[in-house]
């Protein structure tokens, strides 16, 4: 007994090692980790030095890791964001897996397999593979972005595909053929039903679940409770024949508007990390060599030409539908490859008979290598078009760092707005993510860190939890938002100044919790309109006079809009230079007076909106 569980230990401390040694020098070499954990299990399992002989038992644990991805993709998922990317979910998504299939299908009836063989490897190969994509976009910090959102729209529409192509597979069985019909019926049945009773769990359960658990101060609790949220949802879409990823998934949606959903994402990361890990290594242990050596010329031609086809439909797909060039050549090259859920779509087909062993063995090992190949191509990518990643080296990460105030952006408006701090010799820590302003402000003499403010843990280590004063001067509203929202729920003791887009932003400020803000060109603008007027003669006690009026007015409309008259109910305070317009009559104050959450926030407040923003929130 004593020498079994020594084994099972040994297996342990090999998969560990292997992926401490691999991923590191993988990563130094500028090769990412996805490949650094694709090579060590490769070099660990049965067609190496052979420490593992059944790679597919660490496969089913190791998927645990692509759940805990995708349970905390959701988090950052809330439900009105959701329905804003449906375009992209369901018209972008449908567009290219609908192109991609009929391509793939005749790629692969050009390696002379029969269409329904084709259908099978084509649609085993449209499924992108979520971990590798995900841990990719992980790296280069482009989850959040726009087009990082596109992408992680198409993923999520692809796990949902795996539901019907298994309906199709067991339609395409031969034994099944009007065999099952009131079977189908009563799985769709039973899907359906794990979802309705999935939302029903999350939107009455989860939060009350998770205020008592807060209550008892049991920290342990809190981290075994997010483990069977996520775990419980996984084994629930499981049961009713869908997608343990998509479970988990749904389950990050529902508690993306939850108090602790900062808190629940803390706790899962670890678990998160190692068992995606795990599971790039499960899939490298998975590569049957022997298979690749045996069928090699048809394997060293179709990987390439499958790669080839799609990254080309999901180029083509990308430009009608509005991108760029550089977004869609990007999207094709990370998204060529198959995915993990092509393993259970294989072996579904080869069970119920409508694939052999053999196909079902150089299929799987087509989609590994292009899962494995997928780095490198990112690799060439970067080189050929000069998007490598800007070396970090010289630059110092924010790390264990404290100061008064936290100066988030050291952009324009942040260089400006530090100067008064600096000024008083405030002790104030500066960090930012642009590497190339980072290096130029390092040369004038200023101490900039590196760091993105929208992650908890960079502002943990950037000094937040020690900072008087936060200020938020970055010039991205979606980024100065998320920075609130973490800002206001993990350091509220903390005094909060952001830099405002514009009227709406600023209002939307203000409700969070902000004890100031301003909009980014109001007063530069009011003095601007000053110079103006005096470079017109108008003397210049005058044109202070009437800068100060502007500034009243506008703090007049911002208290109306407080109240809830919205952006149009205060045009009566605004000079107009249409002819004919009504002259701007005494201020009739509201019977109810307006009451900020924060009154010094309201300060600065103020130039039209359509300065900022094309004029697309008013003035």
């Amino acid at each position: 007994m004593a020498a079994e569980s020594s084994q099972e230990l040994v297996k342990v401390v090999a998969l560990l090692g292997a992926a401490v040694v691999a991923v590191p020098l993988f990563r130094r070499l500028g090769l990412g980790s996805v490949l650094g954990y694709f090579v060590a299990g490769l070099a660990i399992g049965p067609f190496g030095f052979g420490w593992f002989s059944d790679p597919q038992a660490i496969l089913h644990v190791a998927e645990l890791g692509v759940v805990m991805f995708l349970f905390v993709i959701g988090l950052e998922m809330r439900p009105s964001h959701l329905w804003s990317l449906r375009g992209e979910i369901f018209g972008l998504g449908t567009a290219q897996i609908v192109t991609c299939a009929l391509v793939l299908t005749g790629v692969a009836i050009l390696f002379g397999y029969r269409p329904q063989i084709a259908f099978i490897a084509a649609a085993g190969f449209v499924l992108t593979s979520t971990a590798v994509v995900m841990q990719l976009l992980g790296e280069r910090g482009d989850l959040t972005l726009p087009s990082g959102q596109k992408i992680v729209s198409i993923l999520l529409f692809e796990d949902l595909l795996i539901v019907p192509l298994l309906a199709v597979v067991a339609w395409m069985a031969p034994a099944q053929i009007g065999a099952h019909e009131g079977s189908r019926w009563a799985s769709i049945a039973i899907g359906a039903g794990a979802i309705v009773g999935l939302v029903l769990v999350g939107r009455y359960l989860l939060n009350p679940l998770f205020r008592i658990l807060a209550a008892a101060k049991a920290r342990e609790v809190m981290t075994a409770a997010a483990l069977l949220v996520v775990l419980g949802a996984a084994l629930l879409m499981q049961l009713g024949g869908l997608s343990m990823a998509m479970g988990a998934f749904l389950a990050g949606v529902l508690l993306s508007e939850s108090t602790f959903r900062h808190q629940i994402e803390a706790d899962i990361e670890p678990f998160r990390g190692i068992l995606l890990g795990l599971f790039f290594l499960s899939v490298g242990m998975a590569l049957d060599l022997s298979v690749v050596a045996a069928n090699w010329k048809v394997i060293a031609l179709l990987v390439p030409a499958m790669m080839l086809a799609k990254a080309i439909c999901i180029y083509g797909v990308a430009r009608v539908m509005g991108s760029d060039h550089r977004q869609a050549l990007d999207r094709g090259v990370l998204m060529a490859q198959g995915g993990e859920f092509a393993f259970v779509l294989f072996a579904a087909a080869a069970t119920t008979g409508v694939i052999d062993a053999k196909v079902n063995a150089n299929l799987t090992a087509v989609v590994v290598l292009s899962m494995a190949l997928t780095p490198l191509c990112m690799l060439v990518y970067r080189l050929l078009v000069k998007e490598g990643q800007v070396s970090v080296d010289d630059v110092d990460a924010a790390d264990g760092l404290t100061g008064s105030v936290l100066v988030i952006g050291f952009g324009r408006f942040g260089q400006v707005s530090s100067q008064s701090l600096l000024a008083r010799d405030v002790d104030v820590t500066i960090i930012d993510n642009d590497i190339d302003m980072i290096r130029s402000a390092t040369r004038f003499g200023f101490k900039i860190y590196y760091g993105d403010g929208t992650r908890l843990d960079v502002l943990r280590a950037s000094g937040a939890e020690t900072a008087r004063a936060i200020a938020v001067c970055v010039d991205d509203r979606a980024a100065a938002d998320r920075i609130v929202e973490l800002v206001r729920h993990e350091f509220p003791l903390a005094k909060l100044l952001v830099r405002s887009f514009d009227r709406e932003h600023s209002l939307s400020l203000i409700h969070a919790g902000v004890d100031f803000q301003i909009r980014e060109t109001f007063e530069s603008a009011v003095e601007f309109g000053r110079a103006a007027l005096m470079q017109l003669g108008v003397d210049e006690d005058e044109a202070d006079v009437v800068a100060r009026e502007i500034r009243r007015r506008d703090a007049e409309r911002f208290e109306l809009e407080m109240a809830g008259g919205g952006l149009q109910a205060d045009t009566g305070l605004m000079y107009r230079n249409t002819p004919g317009a009504p002259t701007p009559t005494p201020f009739t104050p509201p019977r109810r007076e307006a009451r900020p959450l924060n009154p010094d926030a309201i300060a600065g407040a103020g130039e039209p909106a359509a300065a900022d923003s094309g004029g697309a929130t008013g003035p």
